[in-house]
Order: structure tokens, then sequence, then C-alpha cells
């Protein structure tokens, strides 16, 4: 544990000529933190779905499946895609509303 904190850098010098600022702080409305939790797992499903559909498609383009799995994947893929829609629409989003902006990164979710 020592090792951790000896590892760990010191906190910003204040600028000079100026005080130190506070780090920007998460402000969680009371009324809306059930919405934006719910909205941040269905986004984490959404990411894994994706990452999920991918890996599949490789295993299908170099063939490690058999045609039955490959059917029961893409069954099965539609099916999740599909709750999701579901899950999303009975609570107000749409799946694109699941794509958050991550500044200069870009979108968290590929565009399709």
């Amino acid at each position: 544990m020592s090792r951790a904190f000896r590892l760990a850098q010191a906190p910003p010098a204040a600028h000079e000529g100026g005080a130190h600022r506070p780090a920007h702080r998460v402000r969680a409305d009371r009324e809306t933190v059930e919405e934006d939790l719910l909205k941040l797992v269905l986004t984490i499903v959404e990411l894994l779905r994706q990452l999920i559909e991918r890996q599949a498609l490789r295993r299908v383009d170099a063939g490690d499946l058999t045609d039955a799995q490959e059917e029961e994947l893409g069954a099965t893929l539609l099916a999740l895609h599909d709750s999701l829609a579901d899950l999303c629409a009975e609570h107000g989003f749409a799946l694109e509303d699941l794509n958050l902006d991550l500044g200069p990164l870009g979108p968290l979710l590929p565009r399709d």
C-alpha cells in the first residue's frame, strides 16, 4: 500500500498569481438520478452488445463457427438488440440517446 502512495502524483500546484480552483464536481440531481443511472446501465449494455457482435462477426469471417452456431448467435444477438430497444422505449429513450459524448475523443458508440 505504501508503494501505491509513493507512485501517486502530487496534486497540481496553484497557478501563478491565482488561487487553486477546485476540480469539476459531479452534480447529481435527486429528481433524475434514477433515470441517469438507468441510461448509464443501458449504455454499458449497448456497448457490450456491440463488442460481442463485432467479435461474433470476426469468428464468422474466420470460419470458427458451424452453420448452427452462426444461426444461434445471430438469433441471440438480434433478441438482445430487440430487448434493449424495448427497454429504451419503455423508459422514454431511443438507442441513439445512449451514445455518450466523450468530448475530444468523440462519441462512445460508433455510428452504424
